[in-house]
């Protein structure tokens, strides 16, 4: 007698198409909500267009997120109509068999096609994006210097012999590219409201092209952890008018060629560093040196060298830049930092934010060191 077996059950389900109608409705309007409705909550100051550069990244992220709601939206929606369309009745067996849907070309060739497209306009506006955002538009950028220090942000400028630090000034309105590299460890140089992003790599200078299109201050912060000090690396950008700006440029090189000057110098004479106080010393040496030097015997241990004896410590002779050890070289030292490697790599007081009389200070809390 011959094996009789039930035919497969074929089809969608019942209410397959009025389903696929109301996600289709659904997909549509979410979508034109997310392509309409303000994205500042998410994107800071996306309804600004701040810059060129950032109000292609927006419209890239608005397209991803429309096509990745209709992904969210026909996937959520297909499975949990399918669970309900396709479970195991009370009456059917366990080992029943469900629906099985096979050798269906045109439903295979669509859910090909459909992907591999989006894909592709995903791809080539993606690359467009890139390609602006390092190459530019072509046209003359004025370029700016961005060099990462632990733990500050250093800004160089055309004309300008001396860096800016924690404070960048930008031209409003014209094409800039920012270079951006470091000298001693990762870092990472980002401004939110611009949506640009680069990390700082010894040895290696990164690209950012774009146009600053609205006026204002906006924050500079590091996001690759750098240090002990990491959370403290920020920086302030300020976008001005070109005039606003030439002035600003102008005056800090008049700044730089004063401090140029020989007599501007405090280490010669050495009055200066004799005439600090100790105790506000302790104060500014807390605040500015404890990450990376320790100098009385409490004190944790750091990676720079020990300062608790630096005036009386005759196993160390001389200060890292081969200086003997005076209040008048000290001084001089705290001023213009030192260029080395790892724990000898000094910051300056620019880059610490030391005053003059900081630097007295300081140097006569060493110097009451014993």
């Amino acid at each position: 007698m011959a094996l009789q077996t039930e035919p497969h059950k074929m089809g969608m389900g019942p209410g397959f198409w009025p389903v696929t109608i109301g996600l289709t409705l659904l997909g549509i309007v979410s979508g034109i909500l997310i392509g309409i409705l303000p994205l500042d909550y998410l994107l800071p100051s996306s309804s600004l267009n701040v810059t060129d550069r950032g109000a292609d990244i927006d419209f890239l992220f608005r397209f991803m997120s429309i096509i990745g709601n209709a992904i969210f939206v026909y996937v959520t929606g297909f499975v949990i109509y399918f669970a309900i369309a396709f479970r195991r009745r009370k009456h059917e067996p366990i080992e029943s068999i469900g629906v099985q849907i096979h050798d269906l070309p045109a439903l295979e060739f669509w859910w090909s096609i459909i992907p591999t497209v989006i894909l592709c306009v995903l791809a080539i506006m993606s690359i467009r994006v890139w390609y602006l955002v390092q190459y530019g538009t072509g046209a003359p950028a004025f370029a700016v210097e961005v060099i990462g220090h632990q733990y500050n942000f250093e800004f160089r400028y055309p004309g300008l012999d001396r860096g800016i630090y924690n404070e960048m000034h930008l031209p409003l309105g014209r094409p800039v590219r920012v270079l951006v590299t470091s000298v001693d460890v990762l870092h990472s140089f980002w401004v939110p409201e611009f949506r640009l992003k680069a990390d700082t790599v010894p040895g290696l200078v990164q690209n950012l092209n774009f146009t600053p299109q609205v006026a204002g201050t906006y924050l500079i912060e590091c996001t690759e952890f750098c240090g002990v000090n990491h959370s403290f690396m920020q920086a302030k950008l300020i976008v001005e008018p070109q005039a606003k700006f030439n002035a600003w440029l102008d005056a800090q090189k008049k700044t730089a060629a004063v401090a140029a000057a020989p007599a501007a110098s405090v280490a010669p004479s050495g009055s200066l560093a004799l005439a600090g106080d100790a105790a506000a010393g302790k104060t500014s040496f807390k605040q500015k040196c404890s990450s990376c030097h320790k100098a009385e015997a409490s004190d944790p241990e750091q990676d720079g060298p020990d300062l608790e004896h630096v005036f009386t410590n005759k196993a160390h002779p001389t200060l890292v830049n081969g200086q003997s050890v005076s209040p008048a070289h000290v001084a001089a030292l705290i001023e213009s930092g030192y260029k080395g490697s790892g724990p000898e790599a000094m910051p300056s007081a620019q880059q610490t934010g030391a005053s003059a009389k900081d630097i007295a200070n300081l140097t006569a809390y060493l110097a009451s060191l014993k």
